[in-house]
């Protein structure tokens, strides 16, 4: 251990400026991607599900759609926007200025002792929240073209050998998968301008009101307890519940960022690969989800109950039931490689943060419990699983903004041991990013991976001007130069 470092910092090595690529090689088609994967984009007219088995109901009546089109469309273009902007930019100039990937760059937010623990063993171990719900959707698709239902045996089963496959490919095989995985999030892409296509007429015919009101008397259990929300949501909220929704999906990508970076030549590959990967693939993918839903409804297309508001769920009524059958086993095919994506990084965290572990044991124990979220059903609760890793990384990516800005917009370096002021901002974020899963709180937090984000921001900036910050360590052979 050089100089108070150790090994894994001490040894990393910037990408030389030489072997950078272009952004629509790398950062736009890898996050494009991650945004046109269906369990993103078929939920935003739902906003969050009443529970996994019928996650097609909106918790609120009418789902994000109550106010209708414009509000809701709104409410994508501001998630999309806050996605570039505040959660991907400043990792990604990390990377491209550095050379180095979040790992190492996440050392001066929270300290190279703390910085095992957070960002790496962080990130590894929210892959597995990410490939539990990958499993679950994918799997229900698969059942549901030979008929079987959410959280039937053959659902979870299927589910089950998923998450298990997917988890040795990403161990052992992930370049394997790479090779495949740059086009089939053409498969879905698609599949929505299909969908668009053949709903586009009923647009304008659309009646926000209408949906409400299936919405208010839909009885969803056997209990005959109402579940939907007996008023719908407020312009405001529909936008915040968007928002939530987006981020929250999008959190622990935005911090890898980083990684995307230091692969780019300068800082207009780092701003387009944003702008189009992510802010325009995402109004691209959640506003023809949203326009799909209300040009059904328009049509008469949406059957006999306009309370179901999941995009997937609609296809049969929109084309046909061989049609649906064919869609599904499509887009559970093309989700297969994010899965192997997710375990790879996990593999690559716990490599990084428990070098002397074998990495089948760490990755099998994270697969145990991708196993144990698909059995239960919590991984159907897809905004949930959303909000839990918006409220981990809204903090994370906050605190790095403030100590990328009170660098001069740069890499201060590494710091020694737990940086008091990256942790507290931490400790203090995810508390307000998991705030609505308290079950007697006085009020619901607006947006929480925002809100979350905000938090670490501000106090990482207030606790580092107040000299809370560990010192830094100098690197092996000085100061890593900026790419031009």
């Amino acid at each position: 251990m050089a100089s108070g470092l150790p090994d894994y910092v001490a040894s990393a090595q910037p990408v030389p400026k030489e072997k950078r690529i272009p952004w629509f090689s790398s950062t736009a088609q890898t996050y494009a991607g991650i945004m046109l994967w269906f369990v993103f984009w078929q939920d935003v007219p739902v906003g969050a599900g009443i529970d996994p088995a019928k996650g097609e109901f909106s918790m609120f009546a009418g789902g994000t759609l109550a106010q209708g089109l414009g509000v809701a469309l709104l409410g994508v273009v501001l998630a999309a926007l806050v996605c570039h902007f505040l959660f991907y930019l400043v990792p990604g100039m990390l990377g491209l200025k550095t050379g180095l990937p979040l790992y190492i760059v996440g050392t001066s937010t929270y300290g190279v002792t703390g910085g095992f623990l957070m960002p790496g063993f962080l990130m590894g171990l929210l892959q597995f929240g990410w490939l539990a719900v990958n499993a679950y959707f994918s799997a229900m698709l698969l059942a549901g073209t030979f008929g079987q239902a959410a959280g039937s045996a053959a659902h979870l089963a299927i589910g089950i050998v998923w998450a298990i496959v997917a988890a040795f490919v990403g161990l052992k095989g992930i370049q394997y998968v790479a090779k495949v995985a740059t086009f089939l999030p053409l498969i879905p892409l698609v599949i929505l301008v299909i969908l668009l296509v053949s709903t586009i007429g009923g647009i304008g015919s659309f009646d926000a009101g209408a949906a409400v009101a299936a919405g208010t008397d839909k009885i969803v259990d056997a209990g005959g307890k109402q579940l939907s929300a007996a008023s719908p949501l407020s312009p405001f909220h529909v936008i915040a519940v968007i928002g939530a929704y987006i981020v929250g999906f999008f959190a622990t990508a935005g911090a890898a960022g980083c990684d995307f970076g230091m692969n780019n030549r300068n800082a207009r590959d780092v701003q387009l690969g944003g702008l189009v990967g992510i802010a325009l693939t995402t109004i691209f993918a959640g506003g023809i989800s949203l326009l799909v839903v209300a040009g059904a409804q328009g049509l008469g297309k949406a059957g006999d109950d306009l309370a179901v508001l999941r995009t997937t769920s609609l296809m049969g009524s929109i084309l046909s039931p061989q049609m649906e059958r064919g869609f599904m086993f499509l887009l559970a095919v093309a989700a297969f490689p994010s899965a192997c994506f997710s375990s790879f990084i996990a593999a690559n965290s716990f490599k990084t943060t428990l070098p002397k572990v074998n990495p089948f044991i760490t990755c099998g124990l994270g697969t145990a419990g991708s196993v144990a979220l698909v059995i239960s059903g919590y991984a159907g609760n897809a905004a949930g699983v959303f909000t839990i890793i918006g409220a981990s990384f809204g903090p994370v990516c906050g605190a790095i903004a403030a100590d990328y800005l009170l660098a001069g917009k740069g890499w201060a370096g590494p710091r020694a041991g737990f940086n008091p002021a990256g942790w507290i901002s931490w400790i203090v974020g995810f508390a307000v990013g998991a705030f609505n899963f308290i079950p007697a709180r006085p009020f619901d937090m607006p947006c929480p991976p925002v809100a979350a984000f905000l938090v670490g921001f501000v106090l990482y900036f207030l606790l580092a001007k107040a000299g809370m910050e560990s010192r830094v360590l100098p690197m092996p052979g000085g100061e890593q130069p900026a790419a031009e």
